[in-house]
């Protein structure tokens, strides 16, 4: 008998899900219905900096080879799981059953609360719309600011940057990438960035975003009194799950938001899974989306009855290139494990440190700014 999956969410995660899916499903027992709260089917959200060098967002979008067992309804947000009658309804007034429900909503952009952050010439980075608004608003030769100095905050930068503008990236913390970085390696890279043209300023926190005669964007003031001018403003200050549903249905959330659900991503209800970066495992929700992934294919394997793993909760590896800057971080880049032990090499242009088990032979962590010959 066909039973039907229901999936909440046409993301990257979301259409992972599906691959996996239909990949395994060799007797097409699950019919899946895909309800996607955008206009466009899944993109590589990763690569939405590449817009901005003139990519499109066709050449983004994820192919779908899923056959007739696969429906996909698009602009379609769903407002409410009723779990007794298992059956999803959307905006739109239509209800979806399912025998199987998984969330895969994602997250949101968030934006400090900070007076005037509603400003014409204000912008997130989270979406193609949002990359257009800002290419419309850059004007070549004046001043943009990012607040945000993480991953998603460097990247906006650079897309002012290559938009002509001057960039300055703002944040709270007291070095860049604070989560990928220790402090050693994070004044580097702040000082390698602003060789490339991109004012850094961290340890600031932001008072207001302030208008100009016309209601625009013109500035930037800070806790401290000072401030910049500015005629593009770009909020770039992490995510936030899209957990809005669960507080109706009865689904329990993670102390710091998201579906929580345990390391097979299920929620209480055994009907019921979430992945991605909605999803609380076991109370921790994962930005990145090579987690993301995992998630998909544990719970792919779970709803075709295979032999599954749960989902290794591991600190992922970053490796990125930023505005040319090599960045490598793994593991317990910052020392915390009792009696570890730190190795550093500094140079003018690249940093490189090795964390150490007290056993002197175990690797819990390596960090590196500038090249990474070394990674392998």
């Amino acid at each position: 008998m066909t039973r039907t999956l229901v999936v909440v969410g046409h993301g990257m995660t979301g259409h992972r899900l599906v691959d996996e899916v239909r990949a395994l499903d060799r007797t097409d027992g699950w019919r899946v219905v895909v309800l996607g709260e955008e206009a466009r089917p899944a993109y590589d959200r990763v690569a939405l900096s590449s817009l901005v060098g003139g990519r499109t967002v066709d050449e983004l979008t994820f192919p779908r080879s899923w056959g007739e067992q696969v429906e996909l309804r698009l602009d379609t947000a769903v407002t409410g799981i009723d779990r007794a009658g298992r059956s999803v309804r959307c905006a739109d007034g239509s209800r979806y059953s399912y025998d199987a429900l998984v969330l895969a909503t994602g997250s949101r952009p968030f934006v400090p609360p900070v007076l005037g952050r509603d400003l014409p010439g204000c912008f997130t980075y989270r979406t193609p719309e949002d990359i257009e608004a800002i290419r419309a608003a850059a004007r070549p030769g004046r001043s943009g600011v990012v607040i945000g100095g993480g991953l998603l905050g460097l990247e906006a930068a650079d897309a002012l940057r290559r938009l002509g503008m001057r960039p300055y990236v703002v944040e709270a913390a007291p070095r860049l990438m604070p989560l990928q970085v220790d402090t050693a390696g994070g004044a580097l890279l702040a000082r390698l960035v602003g060789g490339l043209g991109v004012d850094v300023r961290c340890g600031a926190l932001t008072r207001s975003v302030d208008a100009g005669p016309d209601g625009r964007v013109r500035g930037v003031t800070f806790e401290d009194g000072s401030g910049v001018a500015a005629d593009v403003v770009v909020f770039s200050a992490g995510i936030r799950p899209r957990d809005e549903l669960a507080a109706a249905a009865g689904l329990v959330t993670g102390e710091r938001g998201g579906f929580l659900v345990d390391g097979r991503m299920r929620t209480a209800d055994p009907e019921i899974w979430a992945i991605g970066e909605c999803a609380a495992v076991e109370g921790r929700c994962h930005g990145l989306v090579a987690p993301g992934y995992r998630m998909a294919a544990s719970v792919a394997r779970q709803l075709l009855g295979l032999d599954h793993s749960p989902f290794d909760a591991a600190e992922p590896t970053t490796r990125l290139k930023l505005l040319g800057v090599g960045v490598t971080g793994f593991g317990d880049i910052h020392a915390r494990t009792e009696g570890a032990i730190e190795f550093t090499e500094a140079g003018a242009d690249a940093y490189r440190k090795v964390v150490l088990g007290p056993d002197g032979r175990t690797v819990l962590g390596r960090v590196e700014v500038g090249p990474t010959e070394a990674y392998a």
